[in-house]
């Protein structure tokens, strides 16, 4: 069976499969203070991962390419105190790996989240993020609803809450990106602290007050000053579009990955935007359209 489609049904005590969303870049990245954060933007995108635990010799078995989503498995059994318990995964995902879409973060928190479940054990989201950050630098999007997280090293852990009702027509042009790209620039920073607080600032209020428009502009902001700290690919021809099909703003994700166009879902004009953004930029490998989700793991039965 393909480690990218599986079906979860049949589940045996033992066995537990959960899920967690990709992401459509970071509604908003930088540093305050001494702390490296990011906003995750996640997405109707999902990463399905089975864990099925065994009596048999101690170890986990997972696909190839997938070592990183064993590890994240053994550190839960070490954590929950079940180190020599066995366990085998499957990982079902569609969302492309390296583009900045969040596959590595969101395979790591439904594994563990699974791992958790087979035992009998639902763990935390905060727990959930500890673990997948000992294996490596992970988005926030273990977190209900929207969140600001210490993708390195977890200081920082803040639920924002529930997002407004927001699509995305996210553009990938190609370029690899992860979370090694930001930590190279941590210095760059320093110089758009004032700018990234202001845009924190505009997406804190806008997820209060469910504004898309306000969270459109911290969103704007932030990529803006993404932009200043590493050049982002044709970041002013998407902002261009998105003045002239009146987006709320635009986002971008770590390195080069995928750029997106937010909307008011309100406005119902998702799927036009997405059709104006094919003919718009004809060069981009993908066009995608997207709705903005609550963070989280999702428990499958």
């Amino acid at each position: 069976m393909s480690s990218r489609d599986f079906d979860g049904d049949g589940l045996r005590p033992g066995a537990a499969v959960a899920r967690a969303p990709g992401v459509c870049g970071a509604l908003a990245q930088g540093v305050v203070g001494d702390t490296a954060f990011s906003v995750a933007c996640p997405v109707d995108f999902f990463s399905r991962v089975r864990v099925e635990l065994s009596s048999g010799p101690p170890g986990v078995a997972a696909p190839e390419g997938f070592e990183k989503t064993a590890a994240a498995v053994r550190r839960t059994l070490a954590r929950l105190g079940q180190a020599r318990v066995g366990a085998s995964v499957r990982v079902g995902s569609p969302i492309p790996r390296g583009r900045g879409m969040g596959s590595s973060s969101a395979d790591l928190c439904a594994a563990i989240a699974a791992t958790g479940l087979a035992l009998g054990r639902e763990l935390e989201p905060e727990v959930i993020g500890q673990i997948a950050l000992s294996v490596e630098p992970t988005g926030g999007v273990m977190l209900p609803g929207l969140a600001l997280f210490d993708h390195r090293a977890g200081l920082a852990m803040e639920r924002l809450g529930p997002p407004p009702p927001m699509e995305i027509v996210g553009l990938d042009f190609g370029g690899f990106s992860d979370f090694d790209v930001f930590g190279g620039l941590l210095g760059r920073w320093s110089g758009e602290e004032d700018r990234t607080a202001e845009a924190l600032g505009l997406i804190r209020r806008g997820v209060a007050e469910g504004s898309a428009a306000l969270v459109g502009r911290g969103a704007t902001l932030a990529a803006e000053a993404a932009g200043r700290v590493l050049p982002r690919r044709r970041l002013a021809e998407v902002r261009e579009f998105a003045d002239s099909v009146g987006a709320v703003g635009v986002n971008v994700g770590y390195g080069n990955g995928v750029t997106g166009v937010l909307l008011d879902a309100r406005e119902r004009r998702g799927k036009s935007t997405y059709l104006k953004a094919r003919q718009a930029f004809p060069d981009a490998e993908t066009v995608y359209h997207f709705r903005l989700m609550s963070g989280g793991v999702r428990v499958l039965d």
